[in-house]
């Protein structure tokens, strides 16, 4: 992790520089480029439209409207201060941004958080297209050794890289999140060939269940028929059962077809891997949620709707840690302006179980998963999916 840039989203202070600009106006703005984090590799092509929304919302001149001004009297001409540039103007492709979502278990304050979704989305040479693809969550890695955990390496599950970089080593200390990132980042960097994470992100479950509550809810199209494992259809958390291997009670069910689902059954539906499909469904399953997300904040347009845009920060709160680098998120907003959902193509990496005997020790990937990487490297992927387009999730 490089250089201090690892902080609270909500902590972004934007660098005001010369011109006047009012503080109330920057005030607008840093709140808005809050709202563009809201998950940083999921939601940045939302918040890119937003940000986009925000300069025409926000007091700034607009250069039509200016256009249309009577001319002012002519005057002596004067030297015009050079322009500030604008935000993300250093920002070039290719990008590749990571988030990683996690099971914090509030209610058990030393829980180490576990890493239970890992996505990476790549953003092309042009900034115009990306791919959003997941690793499972037990896929079989080497976990390099991470001197601020005392941790000294090991080959086991990724999900665990967040449990064990997470780990405080004065033994008294709460886990830290932001510091398992660090862990998580560099073991799927060695994993993949990414050599370089333009930005990160960690979320709870429970920011992702805000969000879509904030949002009024989401469309979004179930592929499947899903019996839920934690969730009762009241949404009621399933009692533990009496040998305390497993869950009791009435179950939510998600039958296919396009829904219309809260935050609370957005997040339980995607998180499900007891069905068809194991957690390999539940990668697409998540996937699909990150695009309905997208969808759904843009359609918001929520730069033109402050008290919208309030609500949703509200509902976030501290659910997401943020890694930038030395960019922030406002930046990422701005040089992502010209990616689209439409644009985001949604992979499912094939994999498989492996283990000892009748022992199951973890996933590993296919070499037809394992050749998306290298070609995704090589600025081969769309050729390469055209060739695999059973690669390619739906919807």
């Amino acid at each position: 992790m490089a250089d201090g840039g690892q902080h609270r989203a909500a902590e972004d202070e934007p660098d005001t520089g010369s011109g006047g600009t009012s503080s109330r106006w920057w005030h607008s703005r840093r709140r808005i480029s809050w709202a563009a984090g809201i998950v940083v590799a999921v939601l940045l092509v939302a918040g890119a439209a937003i940000m986009t929304g925000a300069l025409r919302d926000s007091g700034r001149a607009d250069p039509a409207a200016e256009q249309s001004t009577p001319s002012a009297p002519a005057v002596p001409a004067t030297p015009t201060p050079s322009p500030t540039p604008e935000p993300g103007a250093a920002i070039t492709g290719p990008l590749n941004l990571l988030l990683v979502g996690v099971d914090t278990r509030v209610s058990e304050p030393d829980w180490e958080p576990h890493a239970d979704a890992v996505l990476i989305m790549h953003v092309t040479k042009e900034l115009d297209r990306a791919y959003l693809f997941s690793l499972p969550r037990d896929l079989v890695v080497d976990i390099p050794p991470f001197a601020k955990a005392k941790f000294g390496g090991q080959r086991t599950k990724l999900t665990h890289a967040m449990s064990y970089g997470s780990h405080v080593a004065d033994g008294k200390s709460k886990p830290n999140t932001a510091q398992g990132l660090e862990l998580v980042e560099t073991t799927v960097s060695r994993y993949t060939g990414i050599a370089e994470w333009d930005a990160s992100a960690v979320l709870t479950f429970g920011g992702f269940d805000n969000l879509v509550d904030a949002l009024g809810g989401i469309d979004l199209y179930i592929d499947q028929r899903v019996a839920s494992q934690h969730r009762q259809p009241n949404g009621e958390h399933r009692p533990g059962n009496a040998a305390n291997d497993g869950y009791a009670g009435p179950q939510m069910i998600y039958e296919e077809g396009v829904r219309h689902l809260n935050g609370w059954q957005a997040l339980d539906y995607a998180r499900q891997r007891y069905t068809t499909g194991g957690d390999y469904a539940r990668q697409r399953h998540q996937q699909q949620l990150i695009k309905a997300i997208i969808g759904r904040v843009v359609s918001e347009q929520m730069a033109r709707d402050p008290d919208r845009l309030q609500q949703v920060l509200r509902a976030l709160g501290e659910t997401l840690i943020f890694s930038g680098r030395e960019q922030r998120v406002i930046d990422f907003a701005f040089a992502l302006s010209g990616l689209r959902p439409e644009a985001l193509t949604l992979v499912g990496l094939p994999g498989a179980s492996v283990g000892t005997g009748g022992s199951y020790r973890g996933e590993q990937l296919t070499q037809a998963g394992t050749r998306f990487l290298t070609e995704l490297l090589a600025g081969r992927a769309e050729e390469y999916l055209a060739a695999n387009p059973k690669l390619v999730v739906a919807r």
